[in-house]
């Protein structure tokens, strides 16, 4: 059975860091572009950084650009997103996708919750002002 499980959040006072994991399991990952969403209460789903299977190409959202690093570990069957200088609009519960077809960009520009290959089920990242 193919899982991502995310773990990694928390509260975090404004300016802190954080670094969230997504651990793969049932299969190996290393061909798939993997990425990480986030959703705000009362908010859509949205992109935040997305990573091509080798880890050399990378996508992040405006928003996140030069805070957060996203990388991967194919050995563990993980991928990363560090967090830093964090504010009180990145809480959210954020999650793990894995897809076999996207390219990096794509995972981050063009992609549909239906179209994704597998989801995790989240993990929350509140940040205190």
């Amino acid at each position: 059975q193919v899982q991502l499980v995310e773990s990694g959040g928390g509260l975090v006072q404004a300016g802190g860091s954080l670094r969230l994991s997504c651990a793969a399991s049932g299969r190996t990952f290393s061909r798939d572009t993997m990425g990480w969403f986030r959703q705000a209460p009362g908010k859509e789903r949205e992109s935040v950084a997305a990573i091509s299977g080798s880890g050399g190409v990378r996508y992040y959202a405006d928003f996140v650009k030069g805070r957060f690093t996203i990388f991967r570990d194919n050995a563990k069957n993980t991928v990363y997103l560090q967090m830093n200088s964090l504010k009180p609009e990145d809480t959210a519960v954020y999650y793990c996708a894995a897809d076999g077809t996207l390219t990096a960009r794509a995972m981050g520009v063009m992609w549909t919750s239906g179209g994704m290959d597998y989801w995790g089920k989240g993990t929350l990242v509140t940040v205190s002002s």
